[in-house]
């Protein structure tokens, strides 16, 4: 049996402790009890970008914003699925995180942090939101478990009528929120209605060969 060794502990704003483990070649982020993040499990975090870009008007000149870098399955997955002249704007709070990702999984990253289409923010990304006023054609998160927080208290804001508003905000007509879930939440899909979202609820599996737990992932469309 392979032994999970802790590489490194991180304090998330406002919130608990994060641990970096690894297991052999895998890499486990924890907080808790909880496995947030795991290195063999990357297909819905991947289908959150693809899914998105499909919806994209313009995917070859796109600009993104995606909340929470974690392992940057999004971000990697985007960067092969947007052309040349696109942009995507990263927003990661705890700044460990990106220091993980150039240091132990520095192979797992692929250099994606250093592709010139990327700008990174080490900020919350609800204030990367209410700074973007029709900035983007695209917002993704995957910032926590999914509207019901796990991670950070402070996050639920982020799905409430007053977060969605902001993030309506933030898209050009026609844009995309989307927003990865690690379970489906009904009342969730009628807050972004009731938001003035049209909404498509999708359910992914955990991992890339489509086996796994299921996901959910909604794709809310800007009026």
């Amino acid at each position: 049996m392979k032994i999970r060794e802790l590489i490194d502990t991180a304090r998330i704003p406002g919130g608990d402790e994060l641990r970096l483990y690894r297991r052999g070649d895998d890499f486990i982020i924890a907080i808790g009890g909880n496995e947030l993040m795991n290195s063999r499990m990357s297909g819905s975090e991947e289908a959150l970008a693809v899914m998105s870009c499909d919806r994209l008007r313009a995917p070859d000149s796109a600009h993104l914003l995606i909340g929470g870098y974690g392992m940057g399955f999004t971000l990697r997955a985007a960067l092969a699925a947007l052309g040349p002249k696109a942009r995507i704007t990263v927003a990661e709070l705890v700044p460990a995180i990106i220091d993980w990702a150039r240091g132990p999984m520095v192979e797992l990253t692929s250099g994606c942090l250093e592709d010139p289409r990327v700008d990174l923010v080490v900020d919350d990304v609800a204030e990367t939101i209410a700074d973007g006023r029709a900035r983007y054609d695209a917002i993704l998160l995957d910032v926590d478990n999914g509207p019901d927080g796990l991670v950070r208290e402070a996050n639920d804001g982020l799905y409430s009528p007053a977060g969605l508003a902001a993030a309506q905000a933030a898209l050009r007509p026609g844009g995309v929120l989307a927003i990865w879930s690690a379970a489906p939440d009904a009342r969730f899909t009628r807050r972004l209605a009731a938001a003035g979202f049209r909404v498509d609820e999708v359910a992914v599996r955990a991992r890339s060969n489509g086996k796994g737990a299921r996901h959910v992932i909604w794709f809310a469309v800007a009026g």
